[in-house]
């Protein structure tokens, strides 16, 4: 596609009100060096040194002296100290380095923005734990796992970087980060607009609670995935439900349940909602990483793998068992696309990377995000949002009752307009899009809308197989970056 082409693009895809010159994003673009041979695969080498900055247990207590250490990644490369900038990855609820490895976006920027590239990792996740093997002994061990306090952690790592790196005190720092990494970017940059200059809060849904957003969006969005990528896809899916319950209503109906689906263990009749939710848990995994590309995020996927799996799921019309074994050929393309799982674990859904015990504990207190479905509407049984159910259940688990309003109180719902300098980017195919700011808000707080976009793929690195729309919202993206660093610099200067 040629540049007039682009130029075209670019104003279907920006956001109105958004104020950046176009001629400038061209450039950024043709900066970028994106591969010309389609067959091959963009890789950055991502060479960074591991460190551990010792963290206090409580930021907003004072008789609590217990410290911990916290593991961040830096890489320098192409850092400057003259006019450069300082990418700070807002560590979300898994290991630092595997996020680290999925955001080739930053390793991609990093000699454009002359940035220094720091991965923090989040408390109570891969090695940063309060309190080492007892972190999740119980709710006295769980009580620091809090939104506030990791940001407090980065705060505190920030000013630990400026104070021991020479030359790093006099760089703008900008927060990144996706999905629950994009709305603590975001929340960094409301409650410290000081420390950091901006923030890129990508598949951030800081609108996901209460009722800012319908509770059954998120599913709404995950099924129209599945509508657009096949035909009666969707269909078969919703009809798969009342399957499962009719063969799970024998003994030998539970035991060819389990050998059809190749499960590692034995069903019970109890089992049969946590096999649902395993289920509609990988339909919805597989929505949030719809990539154009091969990928290995939360498991080994084929390009655009909705569309091969819903290649099984084309006759919603077949008997039960005929049924229930093309949602088995579905399911091996999620779990086992590698062809080396000898069977399939209903407790696993996604990499161990993932930090599941602990996002259960932030789900339970702060993290409340309402979900539903009517069956209607969408692929999935009937499921109404049932808050008193919701808190019986984190009491049972965890000894914690939920606050489903303290995240509104903390970081101000809608009423944001006050704030400066966050880009939130959407991917129209994303479920997490539905609780996600995808509309302009002022001339800086500005939405991005990325069309045939999955979960945060503006993050991930450059490749061949990318969308228009990605290239167009990463240029964005760098572009008001530079306007940061830029706006940074020029008040150093005029106060020095």
């Amino acid at each position: 596609m040629g540049y007039p082409a682009l130029l075209l693009s670019l104003l279907v895809f920006l956001a109105p009100g958004t104020c950046i010159d176009p001629r400038r994003v061209l450039r950024t673009l043709s900066s970028l060096h994106l591969p010309t041979n389609p067959a091959s695969r963009s890789s950055v080498a991502k060479n960074y040194s591991v460190f551990y900055f010792q963290q206090k247990v409580d930021h907003f207590g004072f008789n609590n002296m217990k410290t911990f250490k916290q593991r961040y990644l830096l890489a320098d490369k192409h850092w400057d100290k003259d006019g450069g900038s300082i990418l700070f990855y807002t560590g979300n609820e898994g290991d630092i380095v595997w996020f680290c490895n999925n955001t080739g976006f930053m390793w991609d920027v990093a000699e454009e923005l002359k940035a220094m590239l720091v991965f923090a990792e989040h408390r109570y996740y891969g090695e940063s734990l309060p309190f080492g093997n007892n972190s999740f002994q119980d709710g006295r061990h769980l009580n620091f796992l809090t939104s506030e306090q990791a940001l407090a952690d980065f705060v505190e790592l920030i000013k630990h970087l400026k104070r021991t790196i020479p030359g790093a005190e006099d760089q703008p720092v900008i927060a990144i980060g996706g999905s629950y990494g994009g709305m603590l970017a975001a929340w960094f940059r409301m409650k410290y607009p000081h420390i950091v200059v901006g923030a890129l809060a990508a598949s951030a849904p800081i609108w996901q609670f209460e009722d800012f957003v319908p509770c059954d969006t998120f599913m709404k969005i995950v099924t129209t995935d599945f509508k657009k990528s096949g035909s009666n896809c969707s269909v078969t899916i919703l009809r798969s439900w009342d399957a499962i319950n009719r063969l799970s209503s024998t003994g030998s109906g539970l035991q060819w349940l389990a050998q059809t689906l190749h499960l590692c263990s034995p069903l019970t009749f109890e089992d049969i909602p946590n096999l649902k939710e395993w289920i509609m848990e990988t339909w919805v995994n597989l929505a949030m990483v719809n990539y154009p590309y091969a990928s290995n995020f939360l498991q080994p996927l084929p390009a655009w793998p909705i569309k091969v799996v819903c290649q099984y799921l084309i006759n919603p019309s077949v008997p039960d068992s005929m049924l229930i074994q093309n949602i088995f050929q579905a399911l091996n393309v999620y779990y086992n696309y590698s062809g080396q799982a000898k069977c399939l674990n209903i407790s696993e859904t996604a990499t161990k990377n993932l930090g599941s015990l602990g996002w259960s504990y932030q789900a339970c207190t702060e993290m409340v995000m309402p979900f539903c479905t009517n069956g209607i509407d969408d692929m999935f049984e009937p499921h109404q949002w049932n808050l008193k159910k919701y808190s019986d259940e984190c009491f049972k688990q965890w000894g914690v009752r939920p606050r489903p309003s303290w995240i509104i109180t903390m970081y101000g719902g809608k009423n944001i307009k006050s704030h400066s300098n966050i880009i939130f980017s959407n991917g129209d195919l994303d479920p997490w899009s539905g609780g996600g700011v995808t509309k302009d808000i002022t001339d800086t707080l500005v939405a991005v809308t990325i069309k045939e976009g999955a979960h945060h793929l503006d993050l991930r690195a450059n490749n061949p197989l990318d969308p228009t729309s990605v290239l167009l919202a990463r240029a964005l993206e760098i572009e008001h970056m530079k306007r940061w660093i830029k706006d940074f610099h020029d008040n150093v200067r005029r106060q020095s």
